[in-house]
């Protein structure tokens, strides 16, 4: 039986080993291709990531296994400047950069173990990080690499609001189905 928790930071770093394991399983494979020092760096993170402002987490559990994980958090102001923030900007511009996105639930990673796929866990992932999100204000970014993801995000109700160049590089924002900007963002011609 698939169960769904919201869990604590502390709850949530207890279980390191398996979030490392869903991760690799995730994400090592096409269409991202990201090696093991990847998913070693996610772990590595995640004592300072659930320090942030406005952290949040979810476990996916398969009865005692971790089969899947959702992490978000509040982005902050100033919008910042590493990883691919810089690129979500500029897709943007600075005013809805910061009207859009600043003070929002930013979903930073989204996992699921291959063998879980279609069972509705990544869905109910992500709706246990976002439905207490303020003014229903939540976003994320991803790769364009990955078509699957993308439509995955539109069946949820979430909006592309960057439209970068169709070369198969590059991410691009979503806005969930309850950020009140997702009205004003461009569709694609």
């Amino acid at each position: 039986m698939m169960d769904i928790r919201v869990v604590a930071c502390d709850a949530l770093l207890e279980h390191s080993t398996a979030l490392r394991t869903v991760y690799a399983d995730a994400f090592c494979a096409p269409p991202w291709n990201e090696d093991e020092e990847r998913a070693d760096a996610f772990v590595a993170r995640l004592g300072s990531d659930v320090r942030r402002p406005g952290f949040t987490s979810a476990l996916a559990f398969d009865g005692p296994d971790v089969v899947g994980f959702a992490t978000a958090w509040a982005t902050p102001t100033p919008f910042p400047i590493d990883r691919c923030y810089p690129q979500a900007a500029a897709g943007l511009g600075p005013s809805r950069t910061e009207e859009w996105l600043c003070s929002a639930r930013e979903i930073d990673e989204l996992a699921v173990r291959p063998t879980a796929r279609g069972t509705g866990i990544a869905a109910g992932l992500l709706q246990a990080v976002t439905e207490d999100a303020p003014d229903g204000r939540a976003w994320l970014l991803t790769s364009l690499r990955s078509p699957r993801a993308m439509a995955f995000y539109r069946q949820q109700g979430w909006t592309q609001a960057t439209h970068p160049s169709p070369d198969g590089h590059g991410i691009t924002v979503f806005l969930g189905p309850r950020h009140p900007a997702r009205t004003l963002a461009a569709q694609p011609l």
